[in-house]
């Protein structure tokens, strides 16, 4: 039997079997300052990577990628979910799996603050996480792994509300929307948030919503969350002396997003790489939002950043992979043995002026998606969403073609 459906429904591939993916051009570790890896075969089983570049041997499924690249599964690493699949910022059912579709494995929930009615009690405010927190565990959009219920910092919140927080399975906060009269003065529940093992994202720059406050790098250098989200925007900019400061003067994780200033972003590139610190820039989108929905985000955003910002495409990569996984503290982002099988196929798109998809990101170019793997399951075949690739992918069970 043979699937080339542009997309699946549902998971295709048993999940407690095998697959292999044969034909590569290669593969993206996901880490910086690699180049891709001359591997033709990769397997995974139970979900996980067994190996990479080791002759075939046979699975419940085979792909012949016939040509592509595999790269680690895109992280979001500033999505406004709220629950389920919907969006009320834009009223749009099915953007989370959309995404996927444009690459897209896992996304960070940058709070669930477009919640209609969002409780601003703290009872409600816990409430508000951890049900988010319990929904996303359960439900995977498109196969998308939602780290869902981001606490939003209020001043009502208190020490030990985040150690029961924690205990309940709660990992993220975002500062931002709070009803602080002064940024700085969550300081104290950043504290508190990071000592009981959260990773904390702060807004940065001009106000985005109704409610909301202009963050500085004063306030970020006050606070120190873990990550300076959209330092290029969402949607206004830090200024660039401020940005210069931001990377020299602190450690936080630099977040370029697709919604913000394209400028500001190659601004943000051009300190982090002065300093040393690419390892620091992480990817998202700041979406849904004003902006609108954007299934093709981030892989736009690894485009422009490579294109423009004369960085090579698997170093891009690398920070809407690896760098993301490593801020956020999970397993997935990276392409080696024993790793979560979360992978992407990348071709050159069909007509255009390079003739592989590393070479067309470095021109700027959307590289064709021919497949989606999450957790060692197909997800989808063509992308509905990228350009049409060079080559579809061919799956392959039951030993037919």
């Amino acid at each position: 039997m043979t699937w080339d459906q542009t997309f699946l429904p549902g998971a295709f591939g048993p999940p407690e079997g095998s697959i292999e993916i044969r034909n590569l051009r290669g593969v993206v570790t996901g880490r910086l300052g690699e180049a891709s890896v001359a591997a033709e075969t990769m397997r995974a089983e139970h979900g996980v990577i067994a190996s990479i570049g080791a002759a075939p041997a046979g699975a419940d499924v085979v792909v012949d990628a016939r040509g592509a690249v595999a790269v680690p599964g895109l992280f979001d690493t500033h999505l406004h979910v709220v629950f389920g699949d919907w969006t009320p910022r834009q009223n749009t059912i099915g953007f989370i799996e959309s995404y996927m579709h444009g690459g897209v494995t896992q996304a960070m929930s940058a709070s669930e603050v477009h919640l209609p009615g969002r409780p601003s009690d703290r009872e409600g405010i816990k409430a508000l996480a951890v049900a988010a927190q319990r929904a996303f565990t359960g439900f995977r959009p498109g196969g998308v792994k939602v780290r869902g219920g981001s606490v939003i910092c209020e001043p009502v919140l208190r020490e030990e509300d985040f150690a029961w927080l924690a205990g309940q399975g709660v990992r993220f906060m975002k500062v931002g929307f709070g009803a602080f009269g002064d940024p700085a003065e969550a300081a104290p529940q950043v504290a508190w948030a990071r000592a009981a093992g959260f990773v904390v994202m702060s807004h940065s720059g001009g106000a985005s919503i109704s409610g909301s406050r202009p963050i500085t790098v004063d306030h970020l250098l006050a606070m120190q969350p873990d990550i300076a989200g959209h330092v290029n925007g969402g949607t206004s900019s830090l200024p660039d002396e401020d940005i210069e400061r931001l990377v020299r003067g602190s450690s936080m994780a630099l977040q370029i997003v697709q919604a913000g200033n394209l400028r500001s972003a190659l601004v943000v590139l051009r300190a982090a790489q002065a300093a040393e610190g690419l390892g620091r820039v992480i990817l998202g989108t700041d979406t849904p939002s004003g902006t609108g929905v954007m299934p093709m985000g981030v892989i736009k955003t690894v485009c422009e950043l490579s294109s423009l910002g004369g960085i090579r495409a698997t170093d891009v990569l690398a920070m809407a992979t690896g760098n993301s996984a490593r801020v956020l503290r999970v397993d997935e982002g990276i392409l080696e043995a024993g790793r979560p099988a979360d992978i992407v196929l990348m071709q050159e798109p069909l007509g255009g002026t390079r003739s592989d998809p590393l070479a067309a990101i470095e021109n700027g170019d959307i590289p064709g998606i021919c497949g989606v793997v999450i957790d060692g399951q197909i997800r989808a075949l063509r992308s509905r969403n990228t350009p049409a690739p060079a080559r579809d992918a061919v799956v392959e069970t039951g030993g037919t073609r």
